[in-house]
């Protein structure tokens, strides 16, 4: 028999690496920037983290240090886009090349080795899940109502408009870019840490990606966002559900189950912006578009 709580809880664990990720990519992409290196900033923080939590014993360490592991390296996309004026799209692709590499290299001596365990939250819920929900209305909240996610928001719509009123297109970017590096670091961690409970090359396994198609699929809102986690992570529970279950299908299909459902998705967005005058123009103006201030 299917307990439907049971369910929901493994939804929301499956889902809190994706929403993290996600939250932190719709505020860098609300402030008009591209990154694309989210999955090398996520693999950079579930070793940061994972190290950390191993060493120290403390898994709130751990994530503590794949916030801070996650927004060095979207800082070095910082500099590329925002001083350098390097090409975003380029420079994200290289980042998360860069950000496998690095683990790659890294995480061979943890490799093996379990993590410490968390003490569970409310409701036997990891606290990290609980952090995730709550930072849903928090970053609605600071997009919607708050003066710096106006500012934010003016800035990645016309960042020429934004400069000549004389606000710091560059420094607001480079905030948000921390940001989403911090937030993808997290949800990196939660994989490594609470998750699959040990370090292992190459765990991300693509989440990033799919975090920045999720920003696409909500319209770059953060309820939005909150849906399309949950759609992935139920898409994975019920892909794990079947496997466990001696489904006869063959567990690669299963396994590429929940990037197909994140596929078709888009698909379908595109195919309604296309037919619907109505569903376009959500985007941030400046998307991807480099500043270079002339005064």
């Amino acid at each position: 028999m299917i307990d439907p709580l049971s369910i929901f809880l493994l939804l929301l664990s499956a889902s809190t690496p994706i929403l993290f990720a996600a939250l932190g990519e719709l505020i860098v992409e609300r402030a008009g920037v591209l990154n694309l290196g989210v999955e090398g900033m996520m693999i950079t923080g579930a070793l940061a983290g994972f190290a950390v939590a191993y060493v120290s014993g403390s898994p709130f360490l751990g994530f503590a240090a794949a916030a801070t592991g996650g927004a060095a390296v979207s800082l070095l996309f910082a500099v590329l886009t925002q001083f350098l004026l390097a090409n975003q799209v380029a420079s994200g692709l290289a980042l998360t090349l860069f950000g496998l590499g690095l683990a790659a290299l890294f995480g061979k001596p943890f490799e093996g080795v379990k993590a410490p365990p968390m003490i569970p939250g409310p409701f036997r819920i990891n606290w990290i899940v609980w952090l995730g929900l709550v930072m849903v209305p928090l970053i609605w909240w600071f997009l919607n109502r708050s003066r710096g996610g106006l500012i934010l928001r003016g800035v990645g719509e016309n960042h020429d408009a934004a400069h000549a009123l004389g606000y710091n297109v560059r420094l607001v970017r480079i905030g948000a870019i921390a940001f989403g590096g911090a937030m993808a670091g997290i949800g990196g961690a939660f994989i490594s840490i609470a998750t699959v409970l040990q370090w292992t090359e190459g765990m991300t396994a693509g989440a990033g990606w799919i975090a920045l198609a999720i920003v696409v699929f909500s319209n770059w809102t953060a309820t939005g966002v909150l849906v399309g986690a949950w759609l992935f992570g139920g898409v994975t529970v019920l892909q794990l559900r079947l496997q466990a279950a001696g489904v006869k299908v063959p567990v690669q299909l299963l396994s590429m189950a929940p990037y197909l459902a994140t596929i078709i998705v888009l698909v379908l967005i595109s195919a309604r912006q296309k037919f619907s005058r109505r569903a376009g123009g959500a985007a941030p103006g400046s998307l991807g578009q480099n500043f270079h201030a002339l005064r």
